[in-house]
C-alpha cells in the first residue's frame, strides 16, 4: 500500500466520519425530541380552595398518595432528592400530590420533614390536592394506565403529564409495552428513567418557544 494511498484513506476518514456520523443521528432527532404521548387528555383538577392549581400549562409531576402512609416518606424523600430538587427551578413545572382529604396535617408534616433535610429547597411548586377516596379513584382512571390504587388511594406510581393534559411516557422495548409511569420507591427508575423523561419533555418546551420566539425559552 502506498504512501500517497493511505494518506488520502486517512482524509477519507477524516471527512466522511463525521458527515455519517451527523446524518446518523440528525435521522434519529424525531426519536429524541418528543416524549411519546401515551394518554391524551387527562382530567383536569379543581380545587375550590387551591384554585390556582391546575394541570393545564403547567408540566407535572402527578401522583396519588392517599392516607400518606409512612410508605410515602420513602417515595417522598426519593422524589425530592432525585426529580423535584433538580427541576424545580424550571419555568411551570410543579409536582401534584392527591392526598385523602383528612390527611392534610400529615402532608404538612412531611413538608416539614423534607424541608430539614435541605434548606434550600423551596416547597411552593408541590402541591398536596385532599380529596374523597371517590375523587381520586375517578381522577386516577383518566390517566387509563394498567395499574390500580390501593384501597387506601395510593400507588407508588408517579406520572408526567404535559401542559395539554397529555400522559407523557416511553416505549419499553425489553418488554415490548408502553411505561405509563415511574416507581417512586425505586432510585434507580427514577435516576435512569425518569430524569431523562423529564429533560426530554422540558426540552420539547424549549425548542418550541425558541422556534415560536428566539429571544424567549424556558429559563430556570
Amino acid at each position: 500500500m502506498s504512501q500517497r494511498f493511505k494518506k488520502n484513506l486517512v482524509l477519507l476518514i477524516l471527512f466522511v466520519f463525521p458527515v455519517l456520523t451527523y446524518l446518523f443521528f440528525a435521522s434519529g432527532v424525531n426519536n429524541f425530541a418528543r416524549l411519546p404521548i401515551v394518554k391524551e387528555k387527562i382530567s383536569e383538577i379543581e380545587v375550590i380552595n387551591q384554585p390556582q392549581v391546575r394541570l393545564k400549562n403547567k408540566i407535572t409531576v402527578l401522583g396519588y398518595w392517599g392516607h400518606l402512609t409512612q410508605e410515602m416518606q420513602v417515595q417522598a424523600f426519593n422524589l425530592k432528592e432525585i426529580i423535584y430538587s433538580r427541576f424545580n427551578g424550571f419555568k411551570d413545572f410543579q409536582f401534584v400530590m392527591f392526598i385523602d382529604d383528612k390527611a392534610l396535617e400529615e402532608a404538612q408534616r412531611l413538608i416539614q420533614i423534607l424541608s430539614n433535610r435541605d434548606d434550600q429547597t423551596g416547597f411552593s411548586n408541590w402541591h398536596f390536592i385532599p380529596v374523597s377516596l371517590q375523587e381520586m379513584t375517578q381522577h386516577h382512571a383518566s390517566l387509563n394506565t394498567p395499574r390500580l390504587l390501593d384501597d387506601k388511594g395510593s400507588t407508588p406510581y408517579v406520572y408526567i403529564i404535559d401542559k395539554k393534559l397529555n400522559l407523557r411516557g416511553r416505549d419499553d422495548p425489553k418488554k415490548g409495552e408502553k411505561v405509563f409511569g415511574y416507581d417512586a420507591q425505586s432510585i434507580v427508575e427514577l435516576s435512569d428513567k425518569m430524569v431523562d423523561d423529564v429533560k426530554v419533555l422540558l426540552a420539547e418546551y424549549r425548542l418550541a418557544l425558541k422556534e415560536k420566539s428566539p429571544n424567549n425559552e424556558i429559563t430556570e
